[in-house]
């Protein structure tokens, strides 16, 4: 399943900080469809994703009835991506 989407990049400050870009809610309506197939647990889904020349893989968190996209710092660093920024995901949702 293919997905794209611009999503705001949010700061988690837990025992260090994490970034995350929320799915919106139209998408994460259609993640939510396949992931039942997709999650190797507690609902988490993985992913390739794609964020302008970078590519990695990852895993959607589940949140308040939709998802996060876990931003590591090589991905969001050398890009500039900061806490409040827009940034447009491609992804696959690997079955």
């Amino acid at each position: 399943m293919h997905v794209e989407f611009t999503g705001r990049v949010i700061e988690w400050r837990g025992p260090s900080p994490f970034y995350f870009a929320a799915v919106p809610e139209e998408q994460a309506a259609d993640i939510r469809e396949v992931a039942a197939m997709a999650t190797y647990g507690w609902g988490a889904a993985p992913v390739e994703t794609r964020i302008g020349e970078m590519a990695f893989t990852t895993s959607l968190f589940p949140r308040d009835g939709g998802y996060l996209l876990p931003l590591m710092n090589a991905v969001r660093q050398p890009q500039g991506l900061s806490a409040g920024d827009d940034v447009t995901v491609r992804m696959t949702v690997r079955l």
